[in-house]
């Protein structure tokens, strides 16, 4: 059984954006070479890496193209985080966590290659801890993951296309800056250095990170960073890492609970 794939004919706006991707090339020359990559900007850096160098793009891409990017990951809470998996999918035998995945096959094509090395490094830590979505950008490449080699339950797969829109201040913010917000938790205040806002629209949630990891985690666990859990006001089950995504910019445009 394979995973469930959400799709959507709309681009799905984000904010504060950290992304790798998978580029495949359609030159006849070149057909079938892919090219991993990280951005904060899909759309202009397919863009710059079919203009060429001259143009922002990449020495591996030049004059190889025209090149479709297929898929990409986001959802990496900064810059630092999408470069290391970017360079860890680059080089997976060089990688120490991805020493024991097997090398490519003889007969094995390097775009399937690449995505069964994406698979390995989704189910294995860090990364399996993160909010992450696979996003299909070309429908045509999207292939069904079976149930051995899914993504974990909490990182969805989807097809469509993605449109980056750029960070603004809300009022919540300017309310923290400003010393007027009480963590929910322990009432003490809060400042902008050390909070985190419920990521469901209209929760008035406000709380210190150290004492929302430790709700989330319980009293029991072994764990220092929790996965999900709930929120103590509104009880709404929340990806620990979709609060760092909400603290970094994202699901401001949003109406509805985040999925």
């Amino acid at each position: 059984m394979s995973q469930n794939v959400n799709q959507t004919t709309t681009p799905d706006l984000m904010e504060s954006f950290f992304g790798v991707y998978l580029l495949y090339s359609l030159n006849p020359k070149y057909k079938g070479r892919t090219y991993i990559g990280y951005t904060v900007d899909p759309n202009r850096r397919i863009s710059q890496h079919n203009k060429g160098c001259s143009s922002g793009g990449a020495r591996k891409t030049n004059n190889r193209g025209p090149w479709e990017m297929v898929l990409i990951v986001h959802g990496f809470p900064n810059d630092i985080s999408a470069l290391r998996f970017e360079w860890a999918w680059q080089h997976p035998q060089r990688s120490r966590r991805l020493r024991n995945v097997s090398r490519k096959k003889p007969r094995e094509r390097d775009y399937q290659y690449r995505l069964r090395i994406l698979l390995e490094m989704l189910r294995m830590g860090p990364w399996n801890k993160l909010p992450l979505t696979v996003r299909w950008l070309v429908e045509q490449y999207q292939q069904d993951f079976q149930a051995d080699s899914c993504p974990p339950m909490h990182m969805p797969v989807t097809i469509g296309p993605v449109c980056v829109k750029k960070v603004t201040q809300d009022r919540s913010e300017v309310s923290v800056t400003q010393g007027l917000e009480k963590c929910h938790i322990c009432s003490r205040t809060v400042d902008q250095e050390d909070t985190l806002f419920c990521v469901i629209p209209q929760c008035p949630c406000v709380s210190h990170i150290v004492c929302l990891a430790r709700h989330f985690l319980g009293n029991d666990s072994e764990e220092i960073l929790p996965v999900e859990g709930t929120c103590p006001k509104c009880n709404a089950n929340i990806l620990w890492g979709d609060l760092i995504r909400k603290r970094n910019g994202c699901f401001k445009h949003l109406q509805h609970s985040p999925s």
